[in-house]
C-alpha cells in the first residue's frame, strides 16, 4: 500500500504503536502504569488525535481473534484515552482487518486484496 503521508507522520505512528504496545500488560494496569502510559502517549502525539485513532483502530482490527488480542485491545484503549479522534477509529479498525486478511494471503497469489468498504 502506498502511503503518501509525510515521513514524520509515518514515524510518529510507528512510535505511538510501539509505545502503546510496550505499556500493555496481560493484566489491568495500575493507576501509576496507566498514568505513565497516557502521559507518554499524549506527549508523543502532541495533539495528533488523528494518529492516535489510526494506531487504536489498526491495533483493534488486526488483533481480532489473535492470541494477543487482549494486549492489542489494551494498547488501543490507551490510545483512545490519550486523545484519539473517536470518529476516525472505525475506519481504521476496518483497515486493520483488511491488512490482517491481506497479510494471510500467500505471496504473489494473484488473489483479490481486501479493502475496507
Amino acid at each position: 500500500m502506498l502511503d503518501n503521508r509525510p515521513a514524520a507522520d509515518r514515524i510518529l505512528v510507528a512510535r505511538l504503536t510501539g509505545t502503546a504496545k510496550r505499556h500493555a500488560r496481560w493484566r489491568p494496569l495500575t493507576e501509576a502504569e496507566r498514568a505513565a502510559a497516557l502521559g507518554e502517549l499524549r506527549e508523543l502525539a502532541d495533539g495528533r488525535g488523528d494518529l492516535l485513532a489510526e494506531v487504536a483502530g489498526l491495533l483493534e482490527g488486526s488483533g481480532e481473534g489473535e492470541l494477543d488480542e487482549s494486549l492489542k485491545r489494551q494498547a488501543a484503549e490507551l490510545c483512545c484515552d490519550a486523545g484519539a479522534d473517536s470518529e476516525a477509529i472505525p475506519a481504521w479498525v476496518a483497515e486493520g482487518r483488511c491488512r490482517k486478511m491481506n497479510a494471510a494471503l500467500p505471496p504473489f497469489s494473484g488473489g483479490v486484496r481486501h479493502r475496507p468498504g
